[in-house]
């Protein structure tokens, strides 16, 4: 079998993709995953009456990238049961097509919206919360909802929990209020507004989704963005990251009732947000990167004031963490707690920040490296207990190393051109583009038809792979517990809806 293997941030002609039956496509996949691959990407595409599945496994160990595909019509036999990491996305697949895995172990809607092609799959009412959920019978099980609205600012999710006086026996989690359609808007020609549907998919990862964007449209026209442009990219990642952690950490100390660290921290945040408001005048980092480069040059003055101020900022977040670190109250609450263990994470599919909390070392930084970070190192950090306080500490880690990259990349910068216009798309062809937000892996996906536009953008964010780790760090603990552990993880609701 001829195989269609690329690099992150690279194109191939879709024709070099081979198409292999349902049987052989399954073989190769339990094959490939228990050789160590993952899927990064699962979706369809229809051409003609069938759909064609298309199937992304990263190979971690080798740092390069496979693409699969076969047909399926109506329906074929579900590889959830053989493969975990695909419950999910064989979910996503039948909302979206109608195409039905038989033998999946819970199929129900993803984002609650009708089949794009018509298809009919359900009589119920196509909608948030009017569905089916998983009980737990039993004369002491008692059930509670909680959410779509919450208290506070934040996105909207329902969560069911099956319970035994305080003990959580399930969580079930129903996502979909956020569902915009953003994939298919991508796909109605070249738009200048398509960028900036990429900075939104998820507001608060606005430089990872938009850098997997620009680098598609970069891989499909043949195009490089220059050495400044790529190292601005990482400073404005990594300047994300630490600001998401920082914020975090600040959210996880106020849910155990630790005001020091939490007041700290907002604070910090703030003053690593409006460093990235230097680079583009807004402070989550819309407008500063464009297919091709950059939207504009970034002033020799901006870059050393950032050089000059970050240090500082990360010696006050340390000493803000500190606290929670030295506290005897605050680390009972954070050890044990929400644990997820690192076979579980590993059958599940995991990225990112909540795989490297259970042990699994993944960082696209290191094993799948694209712009600077080709020639600039990012140390990969694991912590081995799979608890809160793994995914608390390790955001710590997170913000040294990638203050450390920001100052290394700070001094290598050369004057150069930091945008270029892109040649026309090159038809038929698909580009993969594998970005480590500070959540974890996002994975664009893109396919190019013969008149210069996209025919097919799918997008993975990584709370895709990671909202069940949350059911999963649950169960047996106590329903109280479960703002903390959702924090510890603060997954995206809009990154996962689109």
């Amino acid at each position: 079998m001829n195989r269609a293997l690329l690099r992150n941030g690279q194109s191939l002609p879709l024709s070099d993709i081979p198409r292999l039956t349902m049987a052989d496509f399954r073989h190769e996949l339990i094959s490939l995953i228990a050789g160590g691959s993952r899927v990064a990407s699962f979706f369809g595409v229809p051409v003609s009456d069938d759909l064609v599945i298309y199937t992304v496994l990263a190979h971690d160990s080798l740092g390069s990238l496979e693409i699969l595909s076969t047909t399926a019509r109506g329906e074929y036999p579900a590889l959830t049961p053989d493969i975990p990491q695909l419950h999910w996305f064989e979910r996503e697949l039948h909302e979206e097509w109608g195409v039905t895995p038989q033998g999946h172990p819970w199929l129900k809607p993803i984002r609650f919206h009708s089949p794009y092609n018509g298809s009919v799959y359900s009589d119920a009412v196509i909608c948030p919360g009017v569905t089916d959920y998983f009980q737990v019978e039993g004369d002491e099980v008692h059930e509670v909802a909680v959410g779509p609205v919450h208290a506070g600012i934040i996105e909207p999710g329902h969560f069911r929990f099956q319970c035994v006086g305080e003990t959580v026996l399930h969580l079930e989690i129903e996502l979909g209020y956020q569902h915009r359609g953003i994939e298919r808007a991508l796909c109605r020609g070249a738009s200048k507004r398509n960028v900036h549907y990429a900075e939104t998919m998820a507001g608060d990862t606005s430089i990872g989704h938009a850098s997997a964007y620009a680098m598609n449209l970069e891989a499909l026209s043949g195009s490089v963005a220059g050495t400044r442009s790529q190292l601005i990219r990482a400073i404005a990642l990594e300047l994300e990251r630490i600001a998401n952690h920082t914020g975090d950490l600040g959210a996880i100390a106020g849910d155990v009732g630790f005001l020091p660290t939490a007041s700290y921290c907002g604070r910090l945040r703030g003053d690593i947000l409006n460093l990235t408001a230097r680079l583009c005048g807004n402070r989550f980092g819309r407008n500063l990167i464009r297919p091709g480069g950059l939207n504009k040059d970034i002033s020799s003055a901006v870059l050393e004031s950032i050089s000059r101020d970050l240090p500082g900022y990360i010696s006050a977040i340390g000493e803000a963490v500190d606290l929670l670190w030295e506290n005897s109250s605050v680390m009972t609450r954070l050890e044990g707690t929400g644990t997820v263990s690192t076979r579980a994470a590993l059958d599940l599919g995991l990225v990112g920040m909540a795989a490297r909390a259970s042990n699994v070392q993944r960082d696209l930084r290191c094993e799948h490296p694209w712009g600077a970070y080709m020639f600039l190192e990012s140390p990969g950090v694991t912590m081995p207990s799979g608890d809160v306080y793994s995914r608390a500490s390790l955001r710590w880690f997170e913000i040294k190393y990638s203050a450390d990259f920001i100052l290394r990349a700070l001094k290598v910068i050369m004057d150069e051109p930091v945008r270029q216009d892109l040649a026309p798309l090159q038809p038929d062809q698909i580009a993969v583009s594998l970005v480590e937000g500070w959540r974890g892996e996002i994975c664009h996906v893109a396919l190019s038809g013969t008149d210069n536009n996209l025919t097919h953008y799918k997008v993975t964010d990584s709370s895709f792979h990671n909202w069940f780790a949350l059911a999963l760090s649950l169960r047996d603990e106590q329903i109280s517990d479960f703002p903390l552990c959702n924090k510890s993880f603060n997954l995206s609701y809009c990154g996962h809806d689109l």
